[in-house]
């Protein structure tokens, strides 16, 4: 294409300096010359045409490249923002609730699939029914009674030993796993006899009547355990003590506030106490005892399950009432977990964790029982195989006021 319009100048130029020489008489050199200046003239304007095209093609260009520049550096920014806030993200926290989330759905499908398959096995090959019981049989075999044995020692005898100060206070301890360390203490009442033996919390703790003296027998266990926390922090050597209480100790009104203006003196150190119940006092709680339960609550005091027949339990409205820990019996989550909960063994410790409950075996016989509890996490274990309840040192034990006669001084 320039080929062409250079071709054209020199057309013009000839045409020129043909016009100059024919039409204009000029000579022939100043033909030529006309047409060498017409020929020049045109390729000088055409040059220059070409350059400013150029120039401005050259300008295009370059703004174009800016534009690209400052889109990528914004993009830069963007993604320098994004990883900022990808780095203070705690992934390490999320993945191990996702783990743990994918751990107990995992083992709620497999379990789903079990109960699935059972069904339809039974739908398949139906149960034959079970043959009727003959007359003579049924009389023989009468109906299972659960009922808990009565306490050895009656009501009068317990009252005059609570008069003469036979009561005592050992703590039994409780370790962590696997280091084995102790983390804190049950407070086990005990009664002294008058032939020096001493009586545990089953041989005289009233079950039906005498709810007057079980009030003053756990009215006696929280003082204590509020003395000895209190000077365990004065000699260096704070401990967490878990004293037994029952619902007599919540239905009465003038002692729970009595325990409520006892605990608000003691703020301190209130962290350290918890209040045990069972399981089966803790569903059969009224309404009234919840309201005295929430009071204590709101004073700092927790509460710890023992004994307890199930995990099958809302652990979010567990956690929202105090609760920092269940107990369960070492020996029955050892050999028969499904009782007690759905989940696997492995898992049932981590998710109750997430409610920041800690789950705890107790009456731990054997070793085997002890590490059954390690292998599916459990932190904490407590029981006559780890060590007996013991009498609380000199320097921390609570003298009492009442006497006691001498023969039993002498003998105990």
């Amino acid at each position: 294409m320039q080929f062409l319009v250079y071709v054209f100048i020199a057309i013009i130029g000839v045409a020129i300096g043909g016009m100059a020489y024919f039409g204009l008489t000029f000579t022939l050199i100043e033909a030529i010359l006309s047409a060498v200046l017409a020929f020049t003239l045109c390729v000088v304007i055409m040059e220059r045409t070409l350059r400013w095209r150029s120039e401005r093609r050259m300008e295009k260009a370059i703004e174009d490249l800016s534009r690209l520049l400052s889109t990528d550096a914004q993009a830069g920014q963007v993604l320098s923002q994004r990883i900022n806030a990808l780095t203070d993200i705690d992934a390490g926290t999320r993945i191990e609730v996702l783990e743990a989330d994918l751990s107990v759905l995992g083992t709620v499908v497999r379990q789903v699939a079990e109960a699935v398959s059972d069904l339809e096995a039974k739908m398949i090959v139906p149960e034959a029914p079970a043959p009727a019981p003959e007359p003579e049989q049924a009389e023989e075999k009468p109906a299972a009674v659960n009922k808990e044995p009565e306490p050895v020692i009656p009501l009068e005898m317990l009252r005059l030993a609570l008069d003469e100060g036979r009561l005592v206070f050992h703590m039994q301890p409780m370790i962590t796993l696997p280091q084995r360390r102790t983390y804190g203490f049950d407070l086990v009442p005990r009664l002294k006899l008058e032939d020096g033996d001493l009586a545990d919390a089953p041989d005289f703790m009233p079950r039906n009547n005498g709810r007057d003296l079980v009030r003053r027998i756990e009215r006696a266990g929280i003082e204590e355990a509020v003395t000895l926390i209190r000077r365990a922090r004065s000699s260096g050597q704070p401990a967490v003590i878990y004293v037994p209480v029952s619902r007599a100790s919540l239905n009465q009104r003038e002692n729970a506030e009595e325990l409520v203006g006892l605990f608000d003196a003691n703020s301190v150190i209130v962290k350290s106490l918890i209040l045990r119940l069972s399981e089966a006092d803790w569903r059969a709680m009224s309404a009234v005892e919840r309201k005295v339960a929430a009071a204590f609550r709101a004073k700092g005091i927790r509460f710890a399950i023992t004994r307890a027949k199930t995990l099958r339990l809302d652990f979010n409205e567990l956690a929202g009432m105090g609760v920092t820990s269940i107990r369960i019996d070492a020996e029955t989550f050892a050999n028969d977990p499904s009782s007690l909960t759905d989940f696997h063994s492995s898992d049932i410790s981590a998710y109750i964790a997430r409610f920041d409950i800690d789950l705890m075996v107790e009456n731990a016989r054997t070793e085997q029982q002890i590490l059954s509890a390690l292998e599916d996490g459990i932190k904490y274990a407590q029981g006559p195989h780890i060590a007996v309840p013991v009498p609380v040192r000199a320097d921390l034990m609570v003298r009492r006021d009442a006497p006691v006669p001498t023969k039993h001084a002498t003998s105990g």
